[in-house]
């Protein structure tokens, strides 16, 4: 025996899915979408009165076979307007906060770590000896500009210059490697 919910909806499908289609393809702009929206408030409806009998539906007052096609399609209607906007809110909701956890589209992977060091190496070996020292002493062993400049014997002046020139050259330097990367990944 078919229950009567079966065939109002086998009935809806045939006759008014395309309809329906039609209806969330207005509200979504996009053939995917609304189809996947008329078949979610399809089952919406139609699972609500799946473990109810006739006389139960009725009594709850959630029966929306009682008016036939007409009725059941508004119900219908109304399910796929209250789904979308449902999803429209949550992905507004989603907007507001995706800065909070995006990551950086252009990041290193994890394997990159090796490669990173490996061209912080090479440049360092670009740079005049004083120049590599300042900078080994400063950003490796945390050695204040002070520090460094007793430890080479070196002007403080001295060594703010040479640090301020290595800092330019590696900058230059890596941000051309790691473009280069980028690219060769890219491509």
């Amino acid at each position: 025996m078919v229950a009567v919910w079966e065939t109002e909806l086998g009935r809806l499908a045939e006759h008014r899915g395309r309809a329906l289609v039609g209806y969330a393809y207005v509200l979504c702009g996009n053939q995917r979408e609304a189809e996947d929206l008329v078949q979610d408030a399809l089952v919406k409806v139609f699972s609500r009165l799946r473990g109810m009998s006739g006389s139960e539906a009725a009594r709850s007052g959630v029966h929306p076979l009682d008016g036939g096609a007409v009725t059941a399609e508004s119900y219908v209607r109304k399910t796929i307007l209250t789904l979308y906007l449902d999803g429209y809110r949550r992905r507004r909701r989603w907007s507001d906060v995706r800065h909070l956890v995006a990551t950086d589209d252009h990041a290193r992977g994890p394997e990159s770590g090796a490669t990173a060091r490996a061209d912080v190496a090479a440049a360092l070996g670009t740079l005049p000896p004083r120049e590599r020292a300042c900078v080994v002493l400063r950003y490796f062993d945390d050695l204040t500009v002070p520090q460094i400049a007793e430890t080479l014997g070196l002007a403080q002046g001295t060594v703010k210059r040479y640090l301020a020139d290595a800092t330019s050259t590696l900058r230059a330097l890596l941000h051309t490697s790691s473009a280069a990367t980028t690219d060769r990944r890219a491509g």
